[in-house]
């Protein structure tokens, strides 16, 4: 069964109570769940992980790739504008992943606008709410299938 890691950064533990005018009202659980059937639909292993330390986010991406992960969906949050090793770790393993951000990143403030990351990644969805880990799930998984 193919495996999709999903990497969530620092304060989205706090998804549904933290600025719910920006992120949204759903939790970070109820977002599980969604992908959960969204990934069983799809006979797909999805694997969660959140932390708020940039090393244990650079850690995890590395063991992923010991773990036949064969996507990454990675909502670095605030790491995404800071964060040179988080792009390493990601350009490292070497493994297909998209970058989400749930609000517009365009749209907010100025330090926002640049994502030290994205380059790491295949693509990038910003501002569609949680829909965009929906989104960037079916693009792994068409991305991941042409190449087989």
């Amino acid at each position: 069964m193919m495996k999709i890691l999903v990497v969530n950064g620092p304060n989205l533990q706090m998804l549904g109570t933290r600025k719910p005018e920006i992120y949204g009202s759903e939790t970070l659980a109820g977002l599980e769940e969604k992908l959960r059937r969204i990934s069983a639909e799809n006979e797909v292993e999805i694997v969660f992980f959140q932390s708020n330390h940039e090393g244990d986010i650079v850690d995890r991406i590395a063991a992923a790739k010991n773990e036949a992960v064969k996507g990454i969906i990675i909502n670095p949050a605030a790491y995404a504008h800071t964060s040179i090793a988080i792009h390493d770790a990601l350009e490292a393993v070497g493994i297909l992943a998209i970058e989400v951000h749930i609000s517009n990143i365009y749209a907010r403030e100025e330090f926002r606008h640049k994502s030290m990351t994205a380059s790491a990644c295949k693509g990038v969805i910003s501002g569609l709410g949680i829909e965009g880990y929906e989104w960037a799930l079916r693009a792994l998984l068409n991305n991941i299938n042409k190449v087989k």
